[in-house]
């Protein structure tokens, strides 16, 4: 006698529908992955490590704007700042005999406490006025960079150290790739059990609507500055490895520029998705690559005389990776995410994708 099971995709509980991974494949998948990555230091060169490296440094900072930008509906400009105070907090600490590997986190929650004291304002404040509060906290934070010398520096900027385990300096781009990875597989995981607790939910309902949201008793200026609070600690996490994985670090670094690349991340790769935020960080980080090597190729050849560019064919990187961005959001304003669960619904449903 056979058992007939129900046909499609039945969620009964809460529980269910906040599932991460809620199909076996979905979770072999994000083992296979994680493996992959886990062996890349054995099978890819130098370059390979170091473009995803920095993948892994910005995607965190990325993943912090998201909450603040995609979940909570506050903009920022000024991300990048806070990126920076977390680099230059990392090297303070470390100078004082803390264990780099201590001083990361130590920097992020270092720069919690900047983006609070920034976000206690802001959180009041919505639209064009809260964009003008966030961009003076990019000019406060960079003009800081340049003159506390005991801090960052100064303009010359400060030397930092590599990380330490056990006596083993991780001072490779193969080993320090694992301290990255470490720390891209804890973020993105506390960031998607986040999303699925109260006050995740509460960060939503900000989002979508404020007043609905006040009325069911949601404190808005509460949530807007926990989700400044939790943006930063992300940014000053991001800067952190960066700071010791270059070993340097300069206030030039850090300019609104910097933040806007960070803004066109979480655009680009989905407002509102944990998975977006990598995803968009990827694309920021690889179109630029791409289109250098493509620009490398065309120099000198039959299109460079033909067209007779010349020297102007070095400016097709910037100008490409302009042309990318305002393309994709006019045609996928919903960010990478949203193509990528296309993909897989298309995939799942084959052949009867239609």
């Amino acid at each position: 006698m056979s058992v007939m099971t129900p046909a499609g995709d039945y969620r009964e509980s809460y529980h269910a529908d906040m599932c991460i991974f809620p199909t076996r494949n979905s979770r072999w998948a994000m083992l296979v992955g994680l493996a992959l990555c886990c062996a890349a230091p054995l099978v890819l060169d130098r370059y390979a490590l170091s473009l995803m490296i920095n993948i892994g440094m910005l995607g965190i900072a990325a993943l912090g704007l998201n909450i603040l930008v995609g979940f909570t509906g506050q903009i920022s400009i000024g991300h990048a700042a806070f990126f920076g105070f977390g680099a230059f907090a990392s090297a303070g600490f470390a100078d004082l005999g803390v264990p780099v590997l201590l001083a990361m986190p130590l920097a992020a929650l270092a720069t919690t406490a900047v983006g609070l004291v920034f976000g206690l304002p802001a959180a009041r404040l919505k639209g064009l006025y809260l964009v003008i509060a966030t961009l003076a906290a990019q000019f406060i934070l960079e003009d800081f960079f340049a003159r506390a010398q005991w801090f960052s520096g100064g303009v010359a900027g400060r030397v930092t150290d590599a990380p330490n385990l056990f006596g083993v300096a991780l001072d490779t781009d193969a080993r320090y790739f694992y301290v990255v990875l470490l720390w891209v597989v804890l973020s993105f995981c506390a960031v998607a059990n986040l999303v699925r607790t109260r006050d995740g939910r509460a960060l939503i309902a900000v989002r979508d609507h404020y007043l609905s949201a006040e009325m069911m008793g949601v404190d808005l200026a509460y949530y807007r500055t926990l989700s400044f609070g939790i943006a930063s600690f992300f940014a000053g996490l991001g800067g952190a490895l960066y700071a010791h994985y270059l070993r340097f670090v300069s206030v030039e670094a850090f300019t609104i520029l910097f933040s806007i690349q960070f803004l066109a991340m979480v655009i680009i790769g989905g407002l509102g998705s944990v998975m977006g935020s990598l995803l968009g960080t990827c694309f920021m980080v690889l179109l630029p690559e791409v289109v250098q090597a493509v620009a490398d190729a065309l120099q000198g050849g039959a299109i460079d005389r033909a067209l007779k560019l010349g020297s102007s064919i070095a400016f097709l990187r910037e100008m490409t990776i302009g042309a990318a961005i305002i393309l994709f959001l006019v045609f996928e304003p919903e960010g990478l995410a949203r193509r990528w669960r296309l993909i897989k619904a298309y995939w799942k449903l084959y052949p009867y994708s239609y």
